[in-house]
Order: structure tokens, then sequence, then C-alpha cells
């Protein structure tokens, strides 16, 4: 019989930098997972993500067993990195931060496939393209 999930975290960690602190300590110690335990598997898992915020998804079972399953970066980072800046702007409207050609919005588009629902590249462009709007940067 499968294991039945009682519990399901959504996270976002620094790739291989993660701390049993503030965080993570309340989320994982209310599920009933071992914060070190966790810790150290986490960061073995994602040392080749460094600099990459990590979405997590923790799937807890009744056996107080895990399940982790690793996401893409966020577009959002992804267009920041892009840009070279730390935050989008706070009045996108009229505030531009920046500019990104399609091929950018393409390249991260390729990256994020696997994490949009869908499976078309010139949607999961445009997908890109709004979130890159709502920060307060131009697409040309």
């Amino acid at each position: 019989m499968a294991k039945k999930i009682t519990k399901m975290l959504k996270l976002q960690i620094p790739g291989g930098k993660a701390v049993p602190g503030q965080a993570l300590g309340p989320a994982l110690g209310s599920a009933g997972i071992n914060i070190g335990e966790f810790v150290k598997r986490f960061n073995d898992e994602t040392k080749t993500r460094a600099g990459e915020i990590v979405p997590t998804i923790v799937e807890v079972y009744d056996d107080r067993s895990y399940k982790l399953i690793y996401k893409t970066e966020p577009a959002s980072k992804m267009l920041l990195k892009a840009l070279g800046k730390e935050l989008g702007s706070g009045k996108p409207n009229s505030v531009k931060i920046g500019t990104v050609t399609k091929i950018q919005i393409k390249a991260i588009a390729e990256k994020k496939m696997a994490d949009l629902n869908t499976t078309d590249i010139n949607a999961a462009m445009r997908m890109i393209e709004g979130t890159a709007r709502n920060m307060g940067v131009e697409v040309r």
C-alpha cells in the first residue's frame, strides 16, 4: 500500500546553504522532520546549485519519512540575474529597471519549461515576459 501524505511544505532555500535556523526550524519541526538530517540531505543534493534559490516541495508521509522535489529557480530571480540587479521596480508601470532581449527571455523559458504548465515555447516566453513586465523590466 502507498504511503499517505500527511503534510506538504513549499520552501525556497538557497542551494547548498540550508541552515537549521528560524526559517526552516518551525516548518520542519511541526511536520515531524529531523531538521539536521534534512539540512544535510538538502545541502548534499543541491550543492551544484549554489547561488540559486531552490524552490523545494517536501512531501511528508504518515511514517515521518519525506520526499524532496526540486523545482527550477524562480523566473524573477533569473531575470534579475540577466540584468545584474538585486530587486525589481517598486513602480513597474512608471519606473523601469532595465531591458532584456527576446533571446534572453527564450533562454529563461527553456530552463523553466519543466515547471510551467505548457509545452509550447511561445506560451512559456509570454509567461516570462509577463513576469518581466510586473517587475519593471522592458522586453525588446
